[in-house]
């Protein structure tokens, strides 16, 4: 009688835990659908991880940050930032192909909207969690080394702060802002 009373509670802590976990874990990754629907998420791919094309993809971030301050300042929603977006493919083509041609590169850059998959991130209290995000990603030549990414939409910007640490920061948000005092 004893063991059998045991073995009952036993097995309904047991099963407790899985329910809890699973109701956490859906929680933590986004299951009730609109976590990772929310976001835009921007990744300007570096041509390669030499030195050089890491420092241009900087320099691009910075330009092609400039150019979407105007851009994301008048949408109210994700489809409204992604039409604009898209309407600007020539324009963000353009800003990165200006610096990389300043700077002597022969490649060029390429913009689209595409669906990627990412890992759980924590930012200093944000989480995105594991999931498949909208992304506009520009290639500068093939692509393939190093990317920069942030948020694009809702307009927040994520920067590393040295290793491991990472701060969170509202860098379009706050040109945004900006823009729109100086324009109102």
């Amino acid at each position: 009688m004893k063991k059998s009373c045991i073995t009952f509670l036993l097995s309904g802590i047991i099963i407790l835990s899985a329910l809890i976990a699973t109701a956490f874990s859906a929680a933590a990754i986004g299951n009730d659908g609109g976590v990772t629907a929310e976001y835009l998420r921007i990744h300007i791919r570096a041509d390669s991880n030499e030195r050089e094309a890491q420092q241009v993809k900087y320099e691009i971030r910075d330009a092609v940050v400039e150019f979407l301050i105007p851009v994301l300042a008048v949408p109210k929603d994700k489809e409204e930032a992604k039409a604009a977006i898209r309407k600007n493919f020539g324009g963000l083509e353009e800003t990165a192909e200006a610096v990389l041609k300043k700077r002597g590169f022969s490649y060029g850059a390429k913009a689209e909207l595409k669906t990627e998959h990412f890992p759980t991130r924590v930012y200093d209290g944000v989480t995105l969690p594991e999931g498949d995000y909208e992304s506009l990603i520009l290639y500068l030549g093939s692509g393939e080394g190093d990317n920069w990414w942030c948020v694009a939409y809702p307009p927040l910007c994520f920067s590393s702060a040295g290793g491991a640490n990472v701060a969170y920061k509202s860098l379009i948000l706050e040109k945004i802002r900006e823009w729109k005092r100086a324009h109102a």
